[in-house]
């Protein structure tokens, strides 16, 4: 059992940067590979980036390649997002989530637990 706290969304103009954090409780933490993904409202959960449990392979959407960076440190049972260069269209409510499963998945049916999501909201 895996829960995540995720923090640090607010609201920045375009073309500053925001830094989300995502706490998760439990021993096997270490053990997942773990994801960020974003909505709103009246779409579906869009993948964002995902890093393996080893922190040593990260996946990105296009949309934030070369923007947005993934990391995390299984000392502090956390998983992080730097989003830089931030545009009005990176707006949404960003959650972070866990996955049990190998290989890379974009899918949200392919991650078990998620947090209750941090709200970013980028002004033009």
């Amino acid at each position: 059992q895996v829960q995540l706290v995720e923090s640090g969304g607010g609201l920045v103009q375009a073309g500053g940067s925001l830094r989300l954090s995502c706490a998760a409780s439990g021993r096997t933490f270490s053990s997942y590979a773990m994801g960020w993904f974003r909505q709103t409202p009246g779409k579906e959960r869009e993948f964002v980036a995902r890093i393996r449990w080893s922190g040593s392979g990260t996946y990105y959407a296009d949309s934030v390649k070369g923007r947005f960076t993934i990391s995390r440190d299984n000392a502090k049972n956390a998983v992080y997002l730097q989003m830089n260069s931030l545009k009005a269209e990176d707006s949404a409510v960003y959650y972070c989530a866990a996955n049990s499963r190998p290989g890379i998945h974009t899918s949200p049916d392919a991650y078990d637990y998620w947090g209750q999501g941090t709200q970013v909201t980028v002004s033009s």
